[in-house]
């Protein structure tokens, strides 16, 4: 034992499609090492979303762990058993190579056999440069390895331990921005059954409990905080004060749980998407505005939008699972000016819309009748197609036909898919103090 600043321990890539889950893993851990303390929150930190190797949401679990002092604040609870968390460290921490020695076999018995898991533990955190690598590019396990030997951080990995590079990119967090999800678990008894709750719950704690978000879907009464796959996770509660989590996730009647856990995130903090860019690279998500040039259909009910952008004209999707979000697109008309934030894919090469400004529309108008003629009164009869409209009678011609002006169905602001529908990391508009315009209500595509 011997004074240090602090001991960091991060983990990451020990789920899989088929179950399991790293935010479990890290309550497991808290469990088996509950001789120390944690120093803040336990942190779940969300990394790129276009990485083609993750398995769900790319999170990464970090822990600062050791003995803490002043505030004293409750984080979660296991079979009955509370957990808690100090403001600051006050005295003896751990050695990181026995910490290190005590988590492994945690993670060697809580990682899905296909999974790459890696641990980092460290005295010091690595360069916050990390962070933003590892939230918007693709990062090489070579330069996380030379960050690592240069803060002196021990590591350990399992399959081809790519999860070490997520472990030292989440460890680099420091927040600008951030959120908090309580994460409750099911009995492992229960795992992979059908879970049980009531819907109109969560809807009556959306209501109650303003400071909270992406929970629930309110114009189709639709849960969007409860998962799909057959992991520990019964549901996640997402909310911009922590303080408020425990009373909301008391509203919420389901079937009995095992433990709970509040985790700090940068979930909700738009973090991953590159403003400015020089250039549009797959696998990163960038913020660009352009103009509509044109739109088209996809099969599969997918809408793509044409934009000229300082970058050329860039293809720009809505795809089927975003659900009503694509009748922003389908009233899109050339001329428009929009910002779109999303994914570049590889291929086909298109950015994977998530979040879209419109900055402002052009008139739209409608051909009513050829125009008449001034003199006589009469129809004009069309030349031909683009050479405009003559009188047969007096001789007269016009360019242009008789127009109406259509009532354009969108205005400008920002407009964002159903909370079903978003990423882990997309700022929802209620956390940006926007508010959609316009409602799609009954919209068919």
């Amino acid at each position: 034992m011997r004074w240090v600043r602090s001991v960091y321990v991060s983990f990451d890539d020990t789920d899989s499609n088929e179950g399991l889950c790293t935010t479990f893993l890290a309550t497991e851990v808290m469990k088996e090492i509950d001789d120390l303390d944690l120093i803040g929150y336990p942190r779940l930190v969300r990394l790129n979303p276009a990485v083609p190797w993750k398995t769900r949401g790319n999170g990464s679990l970090s822990l600062r762990v050791g003995h803490g002092g002043g505030k004293k604040t409750k984080v979660g609870e296991i079979s009955g058993k509370e957990f808690f968390c100090y403001e600051r460290q006050i005295r003896w921490e751990p050695d990181a190579g026995e910490l290190l020695e005590r988590i492994i076999p945690i993670v060697k018995g809580n990682r899905h056999f296909s999974s790459d898991s890696g641990i980092v533990v460290s005295e010091k955190k690595p360069s916050q440069s990390y962070y933003w690598k590892g939230v918007r590019r693709i990062v090489e396990r070579s330069d996380v390895e030379e960050e690592l030997d240069r803060i002196g951080a021990l590591r350990s990995g399992f399959g081809n331990g790519r999860g070490i590079i997520g472990s030292t990119c989440g460890m680099a967090w420091r927040p600008r921005d951030s959120t908090y999800e309580m994460i409750t678990y099911r009995p492992r008894h229960r795992w992979g059954t059908e879970r049980v709750l009531e819907p109109e719950s969560i809807g009556e704690m959306d209501r109650s409990f303003p400071s909270t978000f992406n929970s629930w879907e309110e114009r189709f009464h639709k849960v969007s905080m409860v998962p799909g796959t057959p992991c520990p996770v019964m549901y996640g509660l997402r909310g911009d004060r922590a303080e408020d989590l425990p009373g909301a996730s008391a509203v919420i009647r389901t079937e009995p749980l095992e433990r709970r856990f509040v985790f700090l995130t940068n979930q909700g903090t738009d973090d991953h998407i590159v403003y400015r860019p020089k250039e549009l690279e797959p696998m990163s998500s960038y913020y660009i505005e352009g103009t509509v040039l044109s739109r088209r259909h996809l099969p599969g009910g997918h809408v793509v939008v044409c934009l000229d952008t300082g970058f050329g004209t860039v293809e720009c999707t809505a795809y089927e699972p975003s659900k009503e979000f694509r009748s922003a697109f389908e009233w899109l008309t050339a001329g428009d000016a929009v910002g779109v934030m999303g994914e570049m894919r590889t291929e086909p090469r298109t950015v994977n819309v998530e979040k879209m400004r419109v900055i402002g529309t052009v008139g739209e108008f409608e051909k009513i009748s050829n125009p008449l003629c001034g003199k006589c009164g009469r129809t004009m009869e069309s030349v031909g197609k683009g050479k405009g409209y003559r009188c047969r009678r007096c001789g007269t011609s016009s360019g242009e036909p008789v127009k109406r002006e259509n009532t354009r169905w969108i205005v400008p602001g920002w407009y964002e898919p159903p909370s079903s529908s978003r990423r882990h990391l997309s700022k929802p508009l209620k956390r940006m103090g926007e508010e959609q315009p316009v409602e799609f209500v009954n919209s068919r595509i």
